[in-house]
């Protein structure tokens, strides 16, 4: 009976084993979801700056 638990255990524990293509696609999404944000927000405060020291002169 032991063998039969340790053999199920070892079956299902593969199963877990490393990720998917899926949790890699969702990973890069939320990368690349971050870096549109910040590189949205610095591009909008830089040509702010780059107005005011063209207004300034």
């Amino acid at each position: 009976m032991t063998k039969l638990v340790a053999k199920i255990q070892t079956v299902l524990a593969a199963r877990d084993k490393g990720a998917t293509a899926v949790e890699y696609g969702l990973m890069l999404a939320l990368i690349a979801a971050v870096i549109i944000a910040g590189v949205t927000l610095i591009g909008t405060n830089s040509g702010n700056t780059f107005n005011n020291v063209a207004t300034a002169i």
